[in-house]
């Protein structure tokens, strides 16, 4: 694993804007950066995507646990959830993807630091423009990026599976970067020759018997960058079982989008190579260094970093509410004073690619560089 310093293409802004990216800057400073680049061998990658399906593997283990020993709250998860998680389960709803962000120390240990399950983002820069840059500038290299055609399968699975003619997407109207998420799923639903409508979700309503969209129309297949724990507490939140609608993610994601799962894979799992210590207290094992982490948070919001009983890094954010895990601090390679965390994908239940994220500091949050990368044979 190496950091290649580079120069940018000299119309990388306009490039980026092309594939979907119009957010490349954030508050004036570059978000997607191609000063650098991340340089793998082909077996870094194979240990990478192996280490991303094992996990996802014991995920749904866990899930399973779950459900048969009833730990919702250890999850944090309110009671109006469990009906709809356990059903969703037992029928084994089709889901599209999520993603795992890992640790890597740069001598080869990979270890999750959690699991993107139910609304994960930095999907049009790891599919697409990634994509497009090594095409720009490695040729004849390689890349670990299968995104767009596992994405296109799993539409025409998840169709073929439920039936669905028309699926409508969502997010929240202000948010620029799940918008563009939402435009470019629109364009793989195309290609995957499956009608789709776009909505805020601000516009989902209920009729009395089913979801609705803006023109009325009966909502049976949303798919919705919108977290579980946050549509509950929709006005229609209490009609989603009755709506007869299906989702993705499908309800059943709750189960791993939790942090809570943490300290339950690992007391299923001790000492899994790829998993890090984690406890629901502050346990002695951890010695006073740890990361505390929210139940329930996006982008590193309210994370604190703890060293010899000391909180020497922390993140603000409106979370934490629902209660909070305690991790080990883990091993992560550091370059030119920048450490990358590597966001593995998982699509249809399958390893499908790489995105990473890079800081000068220690807690990755939403101002975090995207950074490219590529492998060699």
């Amino acid at each position: 694993m190496k950091r290649l310093v580079l120069s940018p293409r000299p119309n990388w802004e306009a490039r980026v804007a092309e594939q979907g990216i119009s957010f490349a800057c954030v508050d004036g400073k570059p978000y997607w950066d191609e000063s650098a680049a991340y340089e793998f061998t082909a077996a870094e990658i194979d240990r990478i995507e192996a280490a991303t399906n094992e996990l996802h593997r014991i995920c749904l283990e866990a899930g399973q646990t779950i459900v048969d020993r009833r730990w919702y709250d250890r999850l944090g998860l309110p009671p109006a959830a469990i009906p709809l998680i356990e059903a969703s389960w037992e029928a084994d709803e089709p889901s599209l993807y999520g993603r795992f962000d890992l640790a890597c120390d740069g001598e080869g240990a990979i270890k999750m630091l959690e699991y993107n399950a139910d609304t994960p983002t930095a999907l049009v820069e790891a599919a697409v423009a990634q994509w497009y840059w090594l095409e720009d500038l490695y040729p004849g290299c390689d890349q670990f990026n299968s995104l767009h055609e596992r994405l296109v399968k799993a539409w025409r699975f998840y169709a073929d599976k439920t039936g669905a003619e028309r699926i409508h997407l969502c997010a929240l109207r202000e948010s620029l970067e799940d918008n563009q998420t939402i435009l470019y799923l629109e364009d793989t639903l195309r290609s995957a020759k499956i009608a789709c409508a776009r909505l805020p979700v601000e516009d989902i309503g209920w009729d009395g018997q089913r979801l609705v969209d803006w023109d009325a129309e009966p909502i049976a297949h949303l798919f919705k960058l919108y977290p579980w724990e946050w549509m509950l507490h929709e006005e229609y939140g209490p009609h989603i079982a009755a709506s007869g609608a299906r989702f993705l993610e499908p309800a059943w994601k709750m189960l791993l989008s939790s942090k809570g799962l943490l300290p339950i894979l690992w007391e299923l799992y001790p000492d899994h190579p790829n998993l890090l210590p984690a406890y629901r207290t502050e346990d002695a094992k951890l010695g006073g260094n740890f990361v505390r982490k929210p139940l329930f948070s996006r982008e590193g919001a309210n994370v604190e970093i703890h060293r010899g009983g000391v909180c020497v890094n922390r993140t603000e954010g409106p979370y934490g509410e629902e209660g909070w895990v305690w991790q080990a601090i883990a091993g992560l390679a550091e370059f030119d004073g920048r450490r990358p965390i590597l966001g593995s994908w998982v699509i249809n239940h399958e390893s499908a690619g790489m995105g990473i994220r890079e800081d000068a500091q220690p807690i990755s949050t939403n101002n975090s560089r995207f950074i490219p990368h590529l492998f060699r044979d």
